[in-house]
């Protein structure tokens, strides 16, 4: 088990938590909302053993890290033990200091889109640094383990079956928000992430491409990729400077490109990931 965990991450993942915990305690909880989550499934069994949902989720939380530990393995680590005891407790103290118990607007869908966007942005916050909240993830895991179901797979085997145990104390419109609100959380997360980890490919041909050079590894401080390159029409040589930046740094570069060269052609790509050590700047990652 890792201990390994930086000031940084101890508060983005506390900042994660607080999110996941104020999107339960003042919408799912007072909207009756079930989604395929721990803290879903906390919703259902307070229906029948009443409990605070805190504590219900904390002791499912617990129940599944030794569920893992037992089953899986020991590789939750530390951050997804801090996670799993840090939701439940901010849930606690939300529960304590500002106790919601009637709809916060009054509209089942709106309680919805709220909760999945306070939830989204707070397991974005927590991916960041490479934690999980737990949880349903153990018995994915598991069934991925023993009955080799594809993760992918069997995350969505388990969020299912927890909405659909909301059929057993909820209507059947509950089960429904609850379908709906699951996939709408993915998707939601998906383009959060996606949004932490977007990039822009940038080509340039341009006759100032050494100043360009200059700017991209002395200003910007990242490295770049020469392309030889031939014109189809003046069948002219021209040298293509490629490079990888992010959304400031990308604004940064086209704004010198057209003030040192405005005829330059430059083509840009959306990317949304780059794997190996882009994000090391310096001399390292230079090619």
């Amino acid at each position: 088990m890792s201990n390994k965990i930086t000031i940084k991450e101890f508060f983005v993942m506390t900042a994660g938590c607080f999110l996941v915990a104020a999107a339960v305690c003042f919408f799912m909880v007072p909207g009756e909302l079930v989604f395929g989550s721990v803290s879903g499934l906390s919703q259902i069994l307070i229906q029948v053993i009443p409990m605070k949902i805190s504590f219900m989720n904390l002791i499912l939380n617990l129940f599944f890290l030794v569920l893992g530990f037992l089953f899986v393995g020991r590789e939750f680590g530390a951050k997804t033990v801090y996670t799993a005891v840090m939701i439940p407790v901010w849930m606690y103290v939300l529960e304590e200091l500002i106790p919601v118990t009637q709809s916060l607007t009054d509209e089942k869908w709106m309680d919805m889109l709220c909760c999945i966007f306070l939830v989204s942005m707070g397991q974005t916050l927590l991916f960041q640094v490479n934690a999980s909240s737990g949880g349903l993830d153990i018995p994915a895991k598991m069934l991925n383990k023993y009955f080799h179901v594809e993760i992918g797979k069997a995350v969505g085997i388990v969020g299912i079956v927890t909405v659909l145990s909301s059929l057993l104390v909820y209507d059947i419109t509950t089960t429904i928000y609850g379908i709906v609100g699951t996939y709408l959380n993915g998707r939601v997360v998906d383009d959060f992430v996606g949004g932490f980890n977007h990039k822009k490919k940038v080509c340039i041909l341009s006759a100032k491409h050494e100043e360009i050079q200059r700017f991209i590894q002395e200003d910007i401080n990242r490295g770049y990729t020469l392309y030889k390159a031939t014109g189809g029409y003046q069948r002219r040589e021209m040298t293509e400077v490629v490079t990888i930046l992010a959304q400031k740094e990308y604004l940064r570069l086209i704004t010198y490109v057209r003030e040192v060269d405005p005829s330059a052609f430059v083509t840009v790509t959306s990317i949304n990931e780059v794997v190996g050590i882009w994000n090391l700047r310096g001399k390292a990652h230079r090619i």
